[in-house]
This record gives structure tokens, sequence and C-alpha cells, in this order.
């Protein structure tokens, strides 16, 4: 055990060994703390992945490892360090979300999935980084500028928790939380070959983060764990989720017993949403993953679900002009502050002053959320007998830093497009978890979703560790 405290043996290993041997006390949480902290120092730099540390990091591992010799409570995370995406409220670290307005912005008290990690032993070691106002599928912003992607430094990590993914890859973290709405954990999950999870609409608190997840906003957007394995997310997700939400499937039990109940569950998967193309190597990810789940005993087949082709002009009718209005509201008066993709946005907008075009508008959203309800009704419905799908995340593994489209299949479509796999399920608010599935020629992580119906994150979690077991799971980047 010498050999682990003395090495960077402690920063590969995942939360869940972290706990446990922290637990029996056989490392200290000030050896696994400061293990972490030495290598962000070596290996950040060249990601930009952690953009503020914890000024109390050791501190709070002190501690932690005090309450374990005098006896005191010891959670389900005692010790184990881990990071926050720099949207989410941390007390007394700054919170900037990548605006140059929330520079100075230091909050006075934690987001409440934050108190739920501290509360159970988590060490918050820093934050990471995130597109301006978390906006964009690049991670990239006017105060922090871009992270990079570990697997190859000339592409993005993707948005908006990029930072976050990118840091778990590297062992700068061994998990964390980050946000999602049009896909912003399962993008970064699968450009930075990590598992990923979004939770089902509601299931985790969103006060504290920046921007808002107000109005109808928060039909879509959730706060949800990312770690290397499906048992941290896992782990996690049990101390991040609402405790007064149901969870319908298997509420406590282990990941292992809880794959032995997916014996003869029906998944349909598919590769074509009616909306983006996706790559060879992307669809062959699926296949190889739905093969897997069909040697476990799951039953599956091919199948477009209903409403999924109408899921990314959902999204934009019901949640493009909120985001856009909101960030219109923000920046009010300090339109200079706004970085390039933010004022793009801010000169695509349009007010309605005009009183026919807001009645017009309203009509529009009001026509859409109707839509959405009826649909996602049909989808679940649908899903009574087939609990699970599996999908892409999107188009392509990782682009390169500042692409606005990319060639798919020979046709050029936008990024926002190439995503259309992940929006849908932010606008029909269910549970998603994004797994390592495959690799791209060049060497990148592709990952697929398993999405499941509200409130069972625990199965498609578990139909996620099948896939993590036979597909090999995360695999660290050669650089680092």
């Amino acid at each position: 055990m010498e050999h682990i405290t003395l090495s960077e043996e402690l920063t590969t290993k995942s939360a869940t060994e972290l706990a446990r041997l922290i637990r029996t006390r056989t490392i200290s949480p000030v050896e696994v703390v400061e293990a972490h902290l030495r290598r962000i120092e070596r290996i950040n730099p060249q990601l930009n992945a952690i953009v503020t540390l914890a000024p109390d990091a050791l501190e709070q591992a002190r501690a932690a490892e005090s309450a374990l010799t005098t006896g005191g409570e010891i959670g389900p995370l005692h010790g184990v360090p881990l990071t926050v995406k720099d949207t989410i409220d941390t007390e007394g670290v700054p919170t900037i979300s990548g605006s140059r307005l929330l520079r100075e912005h230091v909050p006075v008290r934690d987001a409440a999935v934050v108190a739920r990690l501290k509360s159970a032993g988590a060490v918050v070691c820093g934050k990471t980084n995130t597109p301006e106002m978390a906006a964009y599928y690049e991670c990239d912003n006017p105060v922090f500028k871009r992270t990079n992607n570990p697997y190859d430094l000339s592409r993005t990590s993707g948005g908006s928790s990029g930072g976050e993914a990118a840091a778990i890859a590297t062992c700068l973290s061994p998990g964390g939380i980050g946000s999602d709405l049009a896909g912003s954990i399962r993008l970064p999950a699968h450009f930075c070959g990590i598992a990923g999870l979004k939770p089902t609409m509601g299931r985790v608190s969103m006060d504290g983060h920046i921007p808002a997840a107000t109005g109808r906003l928060s039909l879509g957007a959730g706060i949800g764990p990312l770690a290397r394995s499906v048992a941290d997310l896992s782990l996690l997700f049990g101390v991040m989720a609402d405790a007064t939400r149901a969870e319908i499937s298997f509420p406590d039990t282990s990941l292992d017993r809880d794959a032995a109940r997916l014996q003869g569950l029906r998944v349909a998967w598919y590769t074509d949403d009616g909306v983006a193309p996706v790559t060879r190597e992307t669809r062959d990810a699926v296949l190889a993953a739905a093969r897997a789940l069909s040697d476990h005993g799951l039953e599956v087949d091919e199948a477009l679900p209903p409403g999924v082709a109408d899921g990314f002009r959902l999204w934009i009718e019901l949640f493009a002009r909120a985001v856009t209005e909101q960030l219109r509201e923000f920046y009010r008066g300090k339109e200079d502050q706004a970085g390039p993709q933010v004022a793009a946005m801010l000169g695509k907008f349009d007010q309605r002053t005009d009183l026919n075009d807001r009645i017009s508008e309203a009509e529009k959203l009001a026509a859409a959320v109707v839509e959405r309800e009826r649909l996602r009704e049909e989808l679940l419905r649908w899903m009574k007998t087939t609990p699970l799908i599996l999908a892409p995340v999107g188009s392509t593994p990782a682009f390169e830093h500042g692409a606005r489209r990319v060639e798919v299949s020979g046709e050029s479509i936008s990024v926002w497009r190439a995503f259309s796999y992940s929006q849908t399920f932010n606008v029909f608010g269910l549970p998603s978890v994004a797994v390592p599935a495959g690799r791209s020629a060049e060497g990148l992580p592709i990952g697929v979703q398993i999405i499941g119906r509200p409130f069972e994150e625990r199965t498609v979690l578990a139909a996620a560790a099948l896939l993590e077991t036979t597909l090999g799971g995360w695999i660290r980047p050669l650089k680092f």
C-alpha cells in the first residue's frame, strides 16, 4: 500500500475505490487530495480543464482525516476529491460561468447539489471550464479561453461541461458534476471517453446554477454526474438525487443485481433520427452496443421511437428563444462585455415589440408545449413495452476547435444539428447515460447513450454498466 501512496496510482483510482480505501483507513484523504493537486499542477496547463482551485481543498481533506480518527460521521464520499462545473455555485470559490460580468462573483452559499456532495463527505477541489454562460458545444470563453480534448489537443472537449469531462478523463479528478440542457453532459462525456448521466427532469435540484433553469427551460435542463466508470456515476447520483422524487427502478440494490434484472427487457436502437446523419464509426459503435446488450439477454431490435424525429425542431421551438431572452436580460446595457458566441446570439435576437408579433410568438410557444406533451405521452406509452432506447450521442466524435460545421457521410451539417440525438431527450425530460462504446480511426472516443423511462436512472445505469464491461469503458489518453 505504501506504493500506492507514493505514486500517481491514487489519481487513477475510481471514486468508489477511493471512498473504500479512505473508509478503511488504508489511505488518508490528505494523501488523495495532495496527489490530485500535484497532477493538476503538472497536467492542467496543457488542457485548461480546471480554471479555479478551491483554496481550502487541503483544509477540507484534513478535516475529513480528523473525522476518521475521532469517530466523526463518515459519508459515502468521505474524503473523495471532486470537481464542479463553473456554472454551479460553490461557497467561497468563484463561479464565473465564463462571463466577464461574473469575474468577481464569489457565491456566499453552495448550490443545493454541492451541499449534498459536501454533506456526503466530498472534498471540492476546483471548478472546471465551460463555454460562456454554458451556451455552446465548444468549451471556450473570454475569461478562461478554451479547453483542449485530451485525445487530440487540436479538438474540443465539448460543451458545455467540457472542462469537467477533460479533467476526469485525465485523472485530475475522479468525478464531478455538470449540467445539461442540450446534451451538455453527454456530449463532453462522448468526446472525452468517459461516462455521464443526464437524470430525469427535476430529479436533481438546479438551485444555484448560472444561468438559472427557470420557466420552460426547467422542462429540459438538469444537473448530473460525470465519471470514468458507471459505478461512480451511480455512487454520485445516489448522493445528488432528490430523495423526495420516486426511484421507480431498482432503488436500493447494487449495479450487478440491477444488471441481472435486465434479462428479457426490450431495447430499441437506431442510428438515423431523420435529422442528422452519423459517421460509419458512430453507427458501428451503436451496433456493437446493441450486440452487447443482446448477448447479455436483452431483447434488442432496430426501431425509431415515436416523437424522436420531432425532438430537434421542438428543442428550438421550446428553448432556443428562452435561452437568448435570458442572455439578453443578463447582458442588458453591457452587451460589449459578451464574448463572440454570446454576442452572435444577442445579435440575432428579435424582441418582437409589435403586439401582433408577440401574440403570434406566444401562440407558437403554446402550440409547441402542447405538442411536446402529446408526443411525450405517446413515447412513454410506447416505452411501457420497450423501456430502453439505444442511440448515438451525436453525429461525430470531437470536432476541431472553432468548427461551426462538420462533414458527415459527404454532407456538411451544422454542429448544432449534429447533436439532435441528445437534444431530443432534453425535450422529453428522460434519463440518459452516455458511455464509451468505440473509437474513430483517429483514436477519438465514441460514446452511445442509453435512454430510459422517467425516474428509472438505475435501469439505464445498469445497462450502461453492461456496455462498459463488454466494450471496455474509459481508456486513458496516451499523452496523459
